[in-house]
């Protein structure tokens, strides 16, 4: 893809769409987006955007889907007209059921790529995320310069299916570094360490994470304003959970933290940033012999 003004298209405009329409639109492209909550669409006026329907999004030659899983990712690619686009799926999805998208896709002259984020909204929203992008070589190398206007760094993991893979095996990782600092967060502030005061030890200790940098403030203060909300991580977690028993694996840990995650969303958590599994933690009774 030569540099240049693009007209992009983008489906669902949520945390992740209208951080990718900021930096797009940013960058001088014509973006065009859809999203069913009438907010939505204003506010990608607001950034200098075109709201519309989705047959306008469909004539873009690049766009990215942004939607919430799996199954409204095949919606749209089942409602998609017949064209010669890339439809770019940034959402963590279930990589058994991509290869059958890519070939639906194709049937339509669509070709589909994988590229899950890794990283937080506001991370997205300044372009320092890693994209693990699967599919065609020669269509990720033409659109190689909107990935790295998306991201710090893409890399290419292979065949379709392998980018979802990649992405649920890091956000276990990193789910669990979460729930981790969470609770070690939790059990200071029960012995009568401020939470403060925790974080900066923390960070200073041998148990250091990345985790502590982008939501050890937002614990410490309970400001849970979503960069990632509690519900995408319960869906991406019970992806991993399926995936894992498929394979006749179990994962004990992860378990753990679906069960609080279940937690969050009984008492009406889910909307909330996903640093806010400190709540169902907080609530936890202590353990009986």
């Amino acid at each position: 893809m030569a540099d240049g003004r693009k007209t992009i298209g983008i489906f669902g405009l949520g945390l992740i769409g209208s951080a990718v329409a900021k930096l797009l639109i940013g960058a001088g492209h014509d973006l065009r987006g859809f999203d069913p909550d009438p907010a939505r669409a204003e506010a990608l006026a607001d950034l200098g955007g075109t709201a519309c329907a989705e047959a306008e999004v469909w004539s873009a030659e690049v766009i990215f889907s942004c939607v919430f899983d799996t199954a409204q990712l095949a919606a749209l690619i089942d409602a998609a007209p017949k064209g010669g686009c890339v439809l770019v799926s940034v959402s963590t999805c279930d990589p058994d059921r991509m290869q059958g998208l890519a070939d639906a896709s194709a049937a339509k002259g669509i070709t589909l790529i994988e590229a899950p984020i890794s990283g937080t909204s506001r991370a997205l929203s300044d372009g320092d995320v890693l994209l693990m992008v699967a599919g065609d070589p020669k269509t990720v190398e033409r659109i190689a310069p909107l990935l790295d206007l998306l991201s710090r760094q893409f890399l290419h993991v292979g065949a379709i299916g392998n980018g979802n893979r990649a992405k649920l095996a890091i956000n276990l990782t990193l789910g669990l570094n979460r729930a981790a600092l969470a609770e070690g967060m939790v059990f200071a502030e029960c012995l009568g360490l401020a939470a403060d005061d925790f974080l900066t030890i923390a960070r200073a200790s041998a148990a250091y994470s990345a985790a502590m940098d982008s939501k050890g403030a937002l614990m410490a203060t309970r400001d849970f304003k979503p960069q990632g909300r509690i519900r995408q991580s319960a869906k991406d977690f019970t992806l991993i959970r399926d995936g894992a028993a498929a394979a006749g694996q179990g994962l004990p840990f992860t378990a753990t933290y679906l069960e609080m995650m279940h937690d969050a969303l009984e008492h009406d958590e889910g909307d909330l940033d996903n640093s806010a599994i400190l709540l169902p933690i907080s609530r936890t009774p202590p353990a009986t012999d």
